[in-house]
């Protein structure tokens, strides 16, 4: 059974970086990885996806632009660069995967994903 393990959160102000990263383990590295993100009170939300073969990229309406998502194949890694953070940014993050099939381009709902980590907690203080 795959397990994901989110790293790289953490309290920034606004305006600031950071960088989260999600390792893979237990399972083959193919399929699609994504980021999503629930902040308090509010539903889960796609913040980005990328396909582990071909590399296709899909991003949230609110993070496009601003975050960019990648692979390390080679680590079993995938990772979300989100530069001019927002206080509308704070949230847990959560790594999901579906790491089975061959898939061009990530889905954004969370049902089509059948692993997630624990969450990593994003706070953007303005």
């Amino acid at each position: 059974q795959a397990q994901l393990i989110e790293s790289g959160g953490g309290e920034v102000q606004t305006g600031d970086s950071l960088k989260l990263s999600c390792t893979v383990s237990g399972s083959t590295f193919n399929g699609a990885v994504a980021w999503f993100r629930q902040a308090p009170g509010k539903e889960r939300e796609f913040v980005a996806g990328i396909a582990i073969l071909g590399g296709n990229t899909r991003y949230g309406n609110s993070v496009n632009g601003r975050f960019t998502i990648s692979k390390e194949p080679a680590k079993r890694m995938v990772h979300l660069q989100m530069n001019n953070l927002k206080p509308s940014d704070t949230a847990v993050y959560y790594c999901a995967a579906r790491l089975w099939g061959f898939i061009t381009m990530p889905p954004p709902d969370e049902a089509r994903y059948d692993s997630w980590g624990q969450g990593t907690q994003v706070t953007v203080s303005s």
